[in-house]
């Protein structure tokens, strides 16, 4: 386990950041767990039903959502460490 020398850089703070960081990266798990709201056949898309395109379309949500929870902590880290956020 690694010890932490109680300065302000090491320490790990809640930010307004990283609650929308981590409201990303929760988001698909929620969609996903409430089986109620796509477990349907109707509306098709090409043939396919609801319930199968549903659950892909948030393949790629949860990717995009990935990234911007990524980029969001790593612009954070790079300002609390001094560099300029882009």
């Amino acid at each position: 386990m690694t010890e932490h020398d109680g300065t302000p850089t090491s320490r790990q703070v809640v930010t307004p950041t990283r609650v929308v960081a981590g409201l990303c990266l929760i988001a698909p798990f929620v969609a996903m767990l409430w089986v109620g709201s796509y477990a349907k056949i109707e509306p098709t898309l090409i043939g396919i039903p609801f319930f199968y395109w549903y659950q892909m379309l948030w393949v790629l949500i949860s990717t995009v959502l990935t990234v911007i929870a990524y980029k969001l902590v790593q612009r954070e880290n790079r300002v609390r460490k001094g560099g300029a956020a882009r």
